[in-house]
This record gives C-alpha cells, sequence and structure tokens, in this order.
C-alpha cells in the first residue's frame, strides 16, 4: 500500500504561483510513473502532468505547457509541481497519482488538495 500525501495548496491571484509538491510512503518510490489530475466543480477529472520513474520524461496537458513545470526528487519521494502564470480557470482540486511503471500492480491517489486562482 502507498500513501501520497499532497502539500496544502492555496489561493492565489491570477499571475501567481503556486508549488505543491506530492510525497509518497514507499522506498520503491522510483518505480512509479507520477501525475497531477484536477477536478473543478462540475467538471470531471483530467490529467495535467506527469513525471516518468527516472524524471527524464514529462508530459503536460496542453493548457498548461509553458507555464506548469513537474520535477521529482527521488532520494525525498517527492514530486513537485510548479505552477505559474496561474489563471482563474486552474482554480480546481488537484489530485497526485501513481502508476507503476512496469505496469504491473495496483495505481494510487491522493487525497487532494485545493487550488483557488482569484480574478
Amino acid at each position: 500500500q502507498v500513501q501520497l500525501v499532497e502539500s496544502v495548496g492555496g489561493l492565489v491571484q491570477a499571475g501567481g504561483s503556486l508549488r505543491l509538491s506530492c510525497t509518497a510512503s514507499t522506498q520503491f518510490f522510483k518505480s512509479y510513473t507520477i501525475a497531477w489530475f484536477r477536478q473543478a466543480p462540475g467538471k470531471e477529472r483530467e490529467f495535467v502532468a506527469a513525471i516518468s520513474w527516472s524524471g527524464e520524461s514529462t508530459d503536460y496537458l496542453h493548457s498548461v505547457k509553458g507555464r506548469f513545470t513537474l520535477s521529482r526528487d527521488n532520494a525525498k519521494n517527492t514530486v513537485y509541481l510548479q505552477m505559474n502564470s496561474l489563471k482563474p480557470e486552474d482554480t480546481a482540486i488537484y489530485y497526485c497519482h501513481a502508476h507503476p511503471a512496469s505496469e504491473s500492480g495496483d495505481d494510487y491517489w491522493g487525497p487532494g488538495t485545493q487550488v483557488t486562482v482569484s480574478s
């Protein structure tokens, strides 16, 4: 069983920045692809960004490319989502997700953290 804990989000003005972190309770952290998803009120959960187990490969939702940056520190079992130039449409609950890189095993979700961007 892997537990994922997201950092506290917050309220930020449009154009501002926020960094989220996701820390995993597993010694096998580097065996997982880590992703962030988000869910806005009344909308379905959507993919935001993902980073490979090595950190060498990343993927982003088109609307956050150039504004969000994902990185990981496997020694600290932590992934960081740096969010810059935030927009009101980025307001959502952000969830950390772990998927085994081997494609074998369970997926895990964090409880989510609220990010609110005011206009």
